[in-house]
Order: structure tokens, then C-alpha cells, then sequence
């Protein structure tokens, strides 16, 4: 299991998105990001002790190494949970199930009619217009002068 791993489990017994997670233990969010993203960054000394300091029943070894439990507290079923197997023959939290079928009303949705796609015809105009002649030229130059350029017809 990764450190990345161990963030998520606290996330999830804590209840927390990784913005308010982040927001917890004094951090911006995108370095929380950082560590939870595929870079797989290893978080620095300073965020380790932030979330320590905050959550002070997390246990450091763990934390940084996978080792051990999770929480210090030794009344904590935290780790038992995380073990219990998915899909068990013998769930320990049954449900309140009960055998009697249900009544349960069923509602048709009215299904959506496709309206009709407008046909949008697009026509483009050519105007041609008639050739266009130069008529004068004038360069300017730096002295505050000019010429002007006529051509013959």
C-alpha cells in the first residue's frame, strides 16, 4: 500500500473531499492533488506532520511506512473494517432485510419525441464587382513632403 493509499483511507474514514481534506490540515488543495494523482508524489516532511498534528490518533509508523495500525487508539475496529472481506458468506451488519416482497408502485416515464431536426439551407452569393484601377499614389517623406503618382490613361 502507498502513502497515496494511506491519504485516501484517512480521507474516507474521515469523510472528507481532497479540497476539504487539504483545507484540514492547512495545505492548498492542489498539493493534495499532487500526492493523490498519478505522479504518485511522495508528500514532504511538513504535510506529513500537518495531517499528524491534526489528526493526532493516526499512527506516524503507519503513516509513513504501511506498518501496524492505523489509529493508536487500541479501542479502534477501524482496521477490522478494512479487512473484512467484500463479499463474506456471513455479512456482520445484515440488513433489516425482510423476505416479503415489496409493493412498490412503478411510474411509466413519458419517453421524449425526437422534435424534428430544422434543415438550415446556407446559400453564399458571389458578387463580382468590377476590376478596380489605381488611380493615384502619394509617398510621403520625412521632411514633411510629397509626390503624388498619376498613371496615364
Amino acid at each position: 500500500m502507498s502513502i497515496k493509499d494511506r491519504f485516501k483511507l484517512i480521507m474516507d474514514r474521515e469523510k472528507l473531499t481532497a479540497g476539504a481534506f487539504a483545507e484540514s490540515i492547512g495545505v492548498a488543495q492542489a498539493t493534495i492533488s499532487h500526492i493523490l494523482g498519478p505522479r504518485n508524489k511522495y508528500p514532504s516532511t511538513d504535510i506529513i506532520l500537518r495531517l499528524h498534528q491534526r489528526y493526532s490518533d493516526i499512527n506516524l509508523n503507519w503513516l509513513l511506512t504501511g506498518e501496524g495500525n492505523m489509529s493508536n487508539d487500541s479501542n479502534s475496529t477501524e482496521e477490522s473494517i478494512f479487512d473484512y472481506p467484500l463479499f463474506a458468506e456471513k455479512p456482520e451488519n445484515p440488513g433489516n432485510e425482510s423476505n416479503e416482497m415489496e409493493n412498490r408502485k412503478e411510474i411509466v416515464l413519458e419517453t421524449q419525441r425526437k422534435a424534428p431536426k430544422e434543415i438550415v439551407k446556407q446559400e453564399i452569393i458571389y458578387k463580382e464587382r468590377p476590376p478596380r484601377k489605381i488611380t493615384e499614389i502619394r509617398i510621403f517623406f520625412d521632411d514633411n513632403t510629397y509626390e503624388t503618382f498619376k498613371p496615364e490613361n
